[in-house]
C-alpha cells in the first residue's frame, strides 16, 4: 500500500532520536515507560513527526488526551491570547474568570436534572483523589468501592483503587485503607453456558452479595466507577449492570461517581460515557481530553455534595489554571462547532466494521468491542478456549511503529489493542491507519507460524 500520510525510515528510531534516548536513559528514570523508541519535532491534528522526520498517524492520541486533534488552531489561538494576559495567579489568590466559565459549561452539559457545582484541578488521579474526598467529607463515611480491572491513577489513594498489579501496584505498598473492590461485567470472558442475559443477572447479584460479604453498606461513602474502563481493555458494562449498582447507590446513601478521565468528551459519542446508561451520577471526574494536551481536571457533583467542604478544603496551586481553563472552554466549543460527538460513532462504527470483516479471515480476533470510537480489539490464541495472546499484541503493536502508525495495548492481559485516535482524523488518514494494523497482524501472525 502506498502512504499518503505516515512515513518511516528503515532504519528507524533514526539518528536524532538514538541520541536523545541516549541522553533519556541517562537522565529519566527507567519507571517512566515509552510506547515508541523517538520524540516529537510536531504534530498536527491526527499526525505526529519526530526529531528524524517520520511521520506518524496517531491512533494513540496520548492516551485519549488529544480527541480534538493535535494542536488545534482554537485551542492554540485561546493559549496565545491568554499567555499574552497572564500566565497564573493561583485561584486561590487572585481569580479570573476562565475558571468561572469552565465550571458553568461543565455543569450545563453535565447529565442531571440538578444544581451542580464543579471543582478544577490538574490531573486525572487529582480529579479521582478529591472526588473520593468530597463523598467521604458529605457522607461521614470512609468506604470507597472500585471494580476490578478498573485504572483511576497512580497516586497512593488511586493505585489502591487501580486493579492491575503489574506495572502499577508491585512493591509500592501498603495501600490506603477502606478500598474495596466489586466485581465488574466482562462478557467475553463470562463463564461458558451462560447467556449474556444470564450473566448480567449473576454479576448484579454478586455486587448485592459484595455489600454483604465484604462491605456494609451504611460505611460506604462512594462507588467509582468507569462508564467503559480504559486500561482494563475498553470492556463495556451492561447497561442493567450500571443501573442496579446506581439503584443500590441511591437505596443505600451511597455516592455513585463516574470516572470519566478517558471517555469523556465525545470518545463514545457524548460529551460523557456515562449517558449511555441513563443514569445521573453524584460526582463525575474529567480531565485527559478535557484540556486537548494541557493539564487540568475537574469534578463535577450536585452542589449541596460540592458545597460541603468550607474553604482551603479543596484546591492546590495550579489547580485549574489560567491556560487549562482556556483550553477546555475551546476544546468545548470544538466539540459542539464540529459535531465530534457524531463523529465518534461514525469513527467507532468504520473500526468494528473492519475487525469484524477482518475476524472472518483471523480467528485470533476474539472480541470487537466499543462505544463510539472508544474502540478495542482483543487477541487470542484461539476462540475456544479464548487464551489471551499478549505476545501477537506486543508484535502488532511493534509492526505498526515501524510502519508509521501510533498504536497502544491495554487490559489485564495485555492482549488488547485499543483505538483512541483523535476525532478530527480525515476519512483518509483513518483508513491508511487501518491498513497498516491489517498489515500488522498479518505480518505479526505469520512471525508467529515462522518461528
Amino acid at each position: 500500500m502506498s502512504r499518503q500520510f505516515s512515513q518511516v525510515d528503515k532504519n528507524f528510531p533514526g539518528k536524532n532520536a538514538k541520541q536523545l534516548l541516549e541522553r533519556r536513559h541517562k537522565a529519566v528514570p527507567k519507571g517512566v515507560s515509552y510506547g515508541i523508541p523517538t520524540f516529537a519535532e510536531k504534530a498536527e491534528g491526527a499526525l505526529v513527526t519526530d526529531v528524524d522526520g517520520n511521520t506518524f498517524i496517531d491512533f494513540v492520541g496520548a492516551i485519549g488526551t488529544i480527541n480534538v486533534g493535535h494542536g488545534h488552531p482554537k485551542v492554540k489561538e485561546a493559549l496565545h491570547k491568554q499567555v499574552d494576559r497572564f500566565i497564573h495567579t493561583g485561584f486561590n489568590v487572585v481569580m479570573y474568570e476562565s475558571y468561572v466559565a469552565l465550571c458553568e459549561r461543565l455543569a450545563a452539559i453535565a447529565p442531571g436534572n440538578f444544581d451542580k457545582k464543579v471543582l478544577l484541578l490538574n490531573s486525572g488521579a487529582e480529579a479521582v483523589e478529591n472526588a473520593v474526598k468530597i463523598a467521604r467529607k458529605y457522607t461521614k463515611r470512609q468506604g470507597i468501592i472500585s471494580f476490578t480491572r478498573g485504572f483511576h491513577g497512580r497516586t497512593l489513594m488511586t493505585m489502591t483503587m487501580t486493579s492491575k498489579v503489574k506495572p502499577y501496584k508491585f512493591e509500592f505498598g501498603p495501600f490506603a485503607p477502606e478500598v474495596y473492590k466489586a466485581p465488574y461485567p466482562y462478557a467475553y470472558r463470562r463463564p461458558e453456558g451462560l447467556t449474556e442475559e444470564a450473566y448480567e443477572d449473576y454479576i448484579i447479584s454478586e455486587f448485592k452479595n459484595f455489600l454483604n460479604n465484604e462491605v456494609a453498606p451504611e460505611t460506604v461513602a462512594a462507588v467509582v466507577m468507569e462508564p467503559i474502563q480504559g486500561e482494563g481493555g475498553f470492556i463495556v458494562p451492561g447497561k442493567r449492570f450500571v443501573q442496579e449498582v446506581y439503584n443500590v447507590c441511591k437505596e443505600n446513601g451511597i455516592l455513585f461517581v463516574s470516572d470519566e478521565i478517558q471517555a469523556g468528551f465525545a470518545r463514545t459519542g457524548r460529551y460523557f460515557g456515562i449517558e449511555h446508561f441513563d443514569v445521573e451520577p453524584d460526582l463525575i471526574t474529567v480531565s485527559k481530553s478535557l484540556g486537548a494536551g494541557v493539564p487540568i481536571s475537574g469534578v463535577i457533583g450536585r452542589a449541596e455534595i460540592m458545597d460541603e467542604s468550607n474553604p482551603g478544603e479543596l484546591g492546590g496551586t495550579y489547580s485549574g489554571s489560567p491556560l487549562g481553563c482556556e483550553a477546555a472552554l475551546a476544546v468545548l466549543d470544538i466539540i459542539e462547532e464540529e459535531g465530534l460527538n457524531e463523529r465518534s460513532d461514525v469513527l467507532g462504527e468504520i473500526v468494528r466494521a473492519r475487525f469484524e470483516k477482518l475476524s472472518e479471515s483471523y480467528d485470533v480476533i476474539g472480541d470487537i468491542r466499543g462505544l463510539g470510537s472508544m474502540c478495542a480489539v482483543e487477541l487470542v490464541k484461539d476462540r475456544v478456549k479464548k487464551e489471551p495472546n499478549k505476545e501477537l499484541t506486543q508484535k502488532v503493536v511493534q509492526e505498526a511503529n515501524k510502519r508509521g502508525l501510533l498504536l497502544l495495548s491495554a487490559g489485564v492481559y495485555g492482549n488488547v489493542l485499543r483505538f483512541l485516535m483523535p476525532i478530527v482524523i480525515t476519512d483518509e488518514q483513518l483508513e491508511e491507519g487501518l491498513q497498516i494494523v491489517e498489515e500488522s497482524l498479518a505480518a505479526s501472525v505469520q512471525q508467529l507460524v515462522n518461528v
